[in-house]
């Protein structure tokens, strides 16, 4: 059984396949003060619950976009799992894409990930979203080359942008408001959260097909893309297990077993 661990800046996620078949996922807040120990106490009782132990896991794969969190999974792995993971990044690692940038080195692990398995499961070009820390848009050619992207703010960081930064609006909830127009403070922020992400999505995925000079399916992953895929039919496919499915893809690919 293969552990593929998705490491953000919000949440890491711990995820078990059975062969191709993801069998159970957990998520917890991201934390690089957490030891592996505490990450191992944690997955040993959600583990117990289905009836897995620690010797059920046969290898492992870490995305990482938070050097600081690195040490403690990789020893999560080799203390708790008794195998030595795959690290997405790492010049022995084969992402099996070409990375078509000025800088290779900057793009972040899971965006490459997010692109291989959208390759894999829905051809090219594409354009995918994904909702997490920041809303990126990620470019996939038809050869399945990540070719670039756009990185925005997420609409949860605005939220609290606006509570932070000013004194009368307080913290709302990310949801789709029954009207555009709000009547009131809560309402219009909602409005201007929700509404101004799908003018955001709509309006960019618009600019990159037109840059890009051909149509371009639009995949949706993360936390908040069925919210807002219910409302930007832009949105052709929403996947929310994209990036796990793409670590297994890799580890397959890289297994020398």
């Amino acid at each position: 059984m293969l552990v593929a661990i998705d490491a953000g800046n919000t949440n890491v996620v711990f995820a078990l396949f059975d062969g191709e078949t993801l069998r159970t996922k957990w998520r917890a807040s991201s934390d690089a003060k957490r030891t592996a120990d505490e990450y191992a106490v944690w997955l040993t009782q959600l583990m117990a619950l289905q009836d897995l132990k620690p010797a059920d896991i046969t290898g492992a794969i870490i995305a990482n976009v938070v050097p600081a969190a690195s040490f403690t999974l990789t020893t999560l792995c080799s203390e708790f799992f008794k195998v030595t993971p795959l690290i997405v990044g790492e010049p022995s690692v084969d992402l099996g894409i070409e990375v078509r940038m000025d800088h290779r080195e900057n793009v972040g692990a899971d965006r490459l990930v997010n692109a291989l398995a959208a390759h894999r499961a829905y051809g090219g070009p594409l354009i995918v979203i994904d909702f997490g820390t920041a809303t990126t848009f990620d470019i996939v050619g038809p050869d399945g080359a990540y070719e670039g992207g756009v990185i925005a703010p997420s609409a949860q960081h605005s939220v609290e942008a606006l509570y932070r930064a000013a004194a009368q609006l307080p913290r709302v909830k990310i949801e789709r408001p029954d009207h555009v127009i709000g009547k009131d403070t809560v309402p219009a922020m909602k409005s201007g959260i929700y509404w101004g992400y799908v003018g955001l999505i709509e309006g960019l995925t618009s600019r990159i097909q037109t840059e890009y000079g051909a149509p371009m399916r639009v995949i949706a992953t993360g936390g908040l893309a069925t919210l807002y895929a219910e409302a930007a039919p832009v949105i052709e496919v929403v996947d929310t297990d994209l990036t796990l499915r793409g670590l297994r893809l890799i580890h397959a690919a890289n297994s020398k077993d």
